[in-house]
């Protein structure tokens, strides 16, 4: 206590005397919001909600979702962006976005730092196969520092129109917080001799000295269909793993291959201590969710860590109970058990979600689980009805 008393005295005299200095220009270049105004906003989308997007930390894409014969050969979306910034070209300026994306570049106030975002109006649908033999890249973290996989798909969008999207996202820029320097290997990667081709590793690992101080001293290797918001892993690391993305067919089942080694020495982190119970075993997650992305009201729905498996708007899952230790690659399938029939006007506007997730520590997300733990997945396919007329 008295060291964290310290800690806390020692950043606030930092902040006071800061505060006598001259504010320095600005150096962040970022765009956090855009959105689109228009008359008739049901010509253009399927929802209302769908007019306005939160732009993560992590972004280089920005995704409008429309409907498939929307005009989008005049369109004026407007930005937020960080205090001082600039943005070219013009916010709010009219674009013709039917020959695919439109380049906008940010410039910090300082003027030595520039961001470029791809934005897209588009209506792409996510794969339900997934080799992961060409998805994996080594992407170079421009603030950080840091070198990590990110996965990107071929999703298809339209006749013969296919957009490049980050359908599985994982927790690598904020594992990179703990150690910029950490080797592209030791993040959730890529696996050359995967069940058929290349796949994916992950791996739950200790966060050092900087994850005690921050008290997050573990992190689980993860893998989900969604979005990773880094800004939120010092304040509400439950609601950085945001899961789900759109998904127009209704699923019965997901297939594919597994391997998995737990670690030596579960931990537990009680009261700012990390607690090692060797008598513990580790366990590995895979669980797939279909939930209703929007409320009685029209607003977003999104899961969180803490709802992933409890929100109201849940409509069927599908979760692997017995993860068994092999190293070996070994078949897995599981069917999804439904709460709720699917509506399918609703199906067809877009609204639901789907989420799959792999943990190689099922509670890790509570800092719970056992360095070295290690799963690897291949091969991974959603299984889907036909869709009634």
């Amino acid at each position: 206590m008295k060291s964290n008393k310290f800690f806390i005295l020692l950043f606030s005299a930092f902040i006071m005397s800061s505060c006598f200095k001259d504010e320095a220009p600005n150096a962040e270049c970022d765009i956090t919001r855009a959105w689109v105004h228009t008359d008739d906003w049901s010509s253009l989308f399927f929802n209302e909600a769908d007019t306005t997007r939160t732009v993560l930390y992590s972004d280089k894409k920005i995704y409008f979702y429309i409907k498939p014969d929307a005009d989008v050969t005049a369109l004026a979306p407007q930005f937020e962006i960080t205090e001082g910034a600039t943005i070219s070209p013009a916010n709010g300026s009219v674009q013709d976005f039917s020959n695919g994306p439109v380049k906008y570049i940010v410039t910090s106030e300082d003027g030595q730092w520039t961001r470029e975002y791809l934005v897209n109006f588009a209506f792409p649908k996510i794969p339900t196969y997934y080799s992961f033999d060409e998805s994996g890249e080594i992407y170079n973290d421009p603030n950080l520092g840091a070198r990590y996989n990110r996965w990107y798909e071929k999703c298809e969008s339209g006749i013969d129109s296919y957009h490049s999207i980050e359908v599985f996202a994982n927790a690598n820029a904020g594992f990179a917080l703990s150690n910029t320097k950490t080797a592209v290997e030791d993040y959730p990667s890529v696996v050359d001799m995967g069940y058929a081709g290349k796949g994916v590793r992950l791996t739950t690992c200790s966060t050092g000295p900087w994850g005690l101080l921050v008290r997050r001293p573990l992190a689980a290797g993860n893998f989900f269909i969604g979005e990773f918001d880094v800004e939120q892993a010092l304040d509400n690391t439950l609601h950085t793993s945001r899961m789900g993305r759109v998904f127009d067919r209704k699923p019965y089942k997901v297939e594919g291959y597994y391997k998995y080694k737990a670690g030596k020495e579960f931990w537990k982190f009680v009261k700012g201590k990390v607690e090692k119970h060797p008598e513990i075993k580790d366990r590995a997650a895979i669980y797939a969710v279909f939930y209703r992305n929007r409320d009685a009201e029209g607003k977003e729905v999104m899961l969180f860590g803490e709802d992933s498996k409890t929100n109201l708007n849940i409509v069927a899952i599908a979760e692997l109970t017995d993860i068994p230790e092999t190293d070996s690659w070994t078949h897995f399938e599981m069917t999804f058990n439904w709460k709720a029939d699917v509506d399918w006007t609703l199906l067809r506007n877009q609204g639901y979600n789907l989420t799959v997730v792999f943990s190689s520590s099922t509670d890790g997300a509570y800092y719970e689980g056992a360095p070295g733990s290690t799963l690897c997945i291949d091969e991974v396919r959603i299984l889907c009805e036909e869709m009634e007329e």
